[in-house]
C-alpha cells in the first residue's frame, strides 16, 4: 500500500513563506505525475500544482506566480515551495499521484496544516 508523508507546514504571517515535502513510499509510481492538493474547511480538496516526471507543471490560477512545484525521483519526493502567502492559503495540503487527471492513490496521507493568519 502506497503512503504519503507530508510535511513542511505551520502558521505564518500573510506575505510569508513556507516549503512543503511529500515523501512517498513507492518508486512503482515515479513516472505519473505528482500533484498538491489542499483542503480547506468546508471545501472540497483541490488540485493546486502538479508536475509530471519530465517536470513539466501545471497551477491553479490561484497560486500561480507565488507557488513552485517541484521533484525529487530518486527519492520519490514532491515539494511546494509557497510564497507571499495569503490568508486564503489556509488548509491541509496533501500531495498523491494523478491518472487521466485524477488522484491514483485512495488512501491520502495525514497531510500538513498551513495556516496564514496576522
Amino acid at each position: 500500500q502506497v503512503k504519503f508523508v507530508e510535511s513542511g507546514g505551520g502558521l505564518v504571517q500573510p506575505g510569508g513563506s513556507l516549503r512543503l515535502s511529500c515523501a512517498s513510499s513507492t518508486s512503482n509510481f515515479r513516472r505519473y505525475p505528482m500533484g498538491w492538493y489542499r483542503q480547506a474547511p468546508g471545501n472540497q480538496r483541490e488540485l493546486v500544482a502538479d508536475i509530471t516526471s519530465g517536470n513539466s507543471t501545471n497551477y491553479a490560477d490561484s497560486i500561480k506566480g507565488r507557488f513552485t512545484i517541484s521533484r525529487d525521483n530518486a527519492k520519490n519526493a514532491v515539494y511546494l515551495q509557497m510564497n507571499n502567502l495569503k490568508l486564503e492559503d489556509t488548509a491541509v495540503y496533501y500531495c498523491n499521484y494523478i491518472l487521466a487527471g485524477r488522484p491514483l492513490v485512495v488512501s491520502w496521507g495525514q497531510g500538513t496544516q498551513v495556516t496564514v493568519s496576522s
